[in-house]
């Protein structure tokens, strides 16, 4: 029988490595084992590879960054280029973290990943903020002034697109972006080059808290939200001839999507990165502006403030508990630090105000 079935297999085209002409040739299972090893082995390492990227980046020493900048250009530490020396350190970390730029991505592991995106656009926004800020108020002397040309592209690059991933890619945009940053820095340290300053001034750094104070205000209300809560509408409140467009309602339940809570987490926590390093050049910038305000005290309580929203996760997913329940509430937590720095934020911008 067993010859037959050899020569019936034979018959039909079979391979004589079978041992019993009804089991598939040997060649055909070598090569079905080669490649269940093959896509056990590329799995892996996606895996690997989004474990890794997904580490968020150290933070950096802002002052030592800027002092190491100056060295190799061979210039001073004038006023303006210890903060711009920031805002190209957290550019370039943007761009070239592990993994790089990773939103825009279409292969995985990237386009599987989830908080690291968010984590980025926290970054970009300040980003965003920062340089408009740069050259509407902190590179001008007054409102009639002519603006920068170095800052006034940067700015319309960092704007572009956040998910492009072909003409032009987005990572490449952000790189011209700080390679205008990079000429204005050069610039402020070139004496026949009077026409590019950075002016640290109370006004202009009031303007630049402001948008701070918006930003941490949104994120504070987006994370409050995780569990839910009916708001009264605060529209016109305090100006009794204050309108609007369309009439709204006298109050609504607001609350983020549980599938958003954690995208809501990462991005407040990549916005809040940005804004540590920034605060930190800040102060030693407007030094001589917090010093006559007696201010610097304030703003070294908006950093203390912000530190604890980078300490480390330990729960491999972000908790929505509900209340005081048996359950912790990350999002909660996250913004109870931005609420108090939000706080501290108005209150230096009003200690800024006074004469």
């Amino acid at each position: 029988m067993q010859i037959k079935g050899w020569q019936f297999w034979r018959k039909q085209g079979g391979d004589e490595n079978s041992e019993d002409g009804l089991t598939p040739p040997r060649s055909s299972r070598f090569a079905a084992s080669i490649g269940g090893g093959v896509l056990v082995a590329y799995s892996g390492l996606i895996l690997f590879l989004g474990w890794w990227w997904n580490t968020e980046p150290a933070g950096f020493d802002v002052h030592a960054k800027a002092r190491a900048a100056a060295q190799t250009q061979g210039v001073a530490l004038v006023t303006g280029f210890t903060t711009t020396t920031a805002f190209i350190g957290i550019a370039d970390t943007l761009v070239h973290k592990r993994g790089g730029y990773i939103t825009n991505d279409i292969f995985p592991p990237g386009v599987w990943m989830d908080n690291m995106p968010e984590w980025e656009f926290g970054v970009l926004t300040l980003l965003r903020d920062t340089a408009r800020v740069y050259r509407n108020d902190f590179s001008r002397s007054q409102s009639q002034s002519a603006e920068n040309k170095d800052l006034a592209e940067a700015e319309s690059k960092f704007f572009f697109d956040n998910n492009s991933w072909i003409l032009p890619r987005t990572e490449d945009e952000y790189r011209s972006g700080i390679e205008f940053f990079l000429a204005y820095q050069q610039s402020l340290t070139d004496p026949n080059q009077a026409g590019t300053q950075f002016y640290a001034r109370a006004d202009n750094l009031q303007q630049w808290l402001a948008a701070m104070e918006t930003r941490l205000g949104s994120l504070s209300q987006r994370l409050s939200a995780s569990v839910g809560k009916r708001q009264l509408n605060l529209d016109l409140a305090g100006d009794n001839a204050a309108s609007q467009a369309t009439v709204g309602p006298e109050d609504n339940f607001v609350k983020t999507p549980w599938l958003l809570i954690d995208n809501v987490f990462y991005e407040a926590r990549g916005f809040n990165w940005a804004l540590i390093h920034m605060l930190k050049a800040i102060e030693h910038d407007f030094g001589d502006v917090l010093d006559k305000k007696a201010a610097r005290v304030s703003l070294r309580q908006i950093i203390r403030e912000l530190e604890p929203t980078q300490d480390t996760v330990w729960s491999p997913m972000i908790l929505n508990g509900d209340g005081f329940g048996l359950l912790a509430n990350h999002s909660l937590v996250m913004a109870s630090h931005v609420s108090r720095a939000n706080a501290a934020i108005i209150d230096l911008r009003s200690l800024l105000e006074q004469g």
